[in-house]
């Protein structure tokens, strides 16, 4: 008996009655961990949380004129070392874009003014800017084509060699679109509009890049039959005019082309 007493003597002896230290240091912890958390928070930065909220609201063209295409009405948001980052400001302001693009068509008018002059007549090519970003190069149908067929005319390529050193030295996406007029086709392979526009797109397309090496991926054929018409008066001329392939290529606001002090 004193054997045992003394055993369970010792044993009450090693009991920890400050185990409890343990778990109360963990909360102190975590309790410190909450405050240091709740008083960041409480020192955000006004100024910087509103540049932020500005960037995004920029970025996602959540007021102004909208898409994708457009830019907002507002300034963008202050960059790291405290100046304005305007939206397009690496194109130049809108004068120096327009005068940019003019330049461009300009150049690519004189370099086959002299192929359509003596070969085809004056209203074979011409070039214009649409929607200050869009140059669009229109070749009549009536001259490159005979009626109702695909096949270019062999006197018309000299024109298109001299498109394609220029296009191709855009190095940009190139669309070429068919279009036609409201007439039926008649006889031929091609069963209607939209073939014959698609047929002549794709030729076209296919000259650019077998014998000029143009990138396929910089490529798109699209025929589009009547639908786009140029006039839509009931008239010969209305209908000749409407009887074209164009090659168009699309300037984002921010492309080098643009800015007056990048490529030309």
């Amino acid at each position: 008996m004193a054997g045992h007493r003394k055993r369970k003597h010792q044993e009450e002896e090693h009991e920890n009655h400050e185990r409890w230290l343990v778990s109360y240091a963990d909360f102190i912890t975590l309790l410190f961990a909450f405050f240091v958390v709740m008083y960041s928070v409480s020192r955000v930065d006004n100024k910087k949380l509103s540049q932020a909220a500005e960037s995004v609201r920029w970025a996602l063209h959540m007021a102004g004129t909208g898409g994708t295409g457009a830019l907002p009405i507002f300034d963008g948001p202050p960059s790291e070392g405290g100046c304005k980052v305007a939206p397009g400001a690496s194109s130049g302001s809108p004068s120096e874009q327009k005068k940019a693009i003019e330049d461009l068509r300009k150049r690519i008018e004189k370099k086959v003014l002299p192929f359509v002059m003596n070969r085809t007549g004056p209203s074979a090519v011409s070039v214009a800017v649409e929607d200050g970003r869009r140059l669009v190069v229109r070749l009549a149908a009536t001259e490159f084509f005979d009626p109702g067929r695909a096949a270019l005319r062999p006197q018309v390529l000299p024109v298109l060699d001299a498109l394609a050193v220029e296009l191709k030295e855009l190095d940009r996406p190139l669309r070429i679109e068919g279009h036609t007029d409201d007439s039926p086709v008649q006889g031929g392979r091609f069963q209607g509009n939209w073939d014959l526009s698609a047929g002549r797109a794709a030729t076209v397309t296919s000259y650019l890049q077998d014998a000029h090496a143009v990138p396929p991926a910089h490529l798109a054929a699209v025929g589009l039959a009547d639908t786009r018409p140029v006039s839509r008066e009931p008239s010969p001329a209305a209908r000749e005019l409407n009887r074209r392939v164009e090659l168009v290529v699309e300037l984002s606001p921010d492309d080098p082309l643009l800015n007056p002090g990048g490529r030309r």
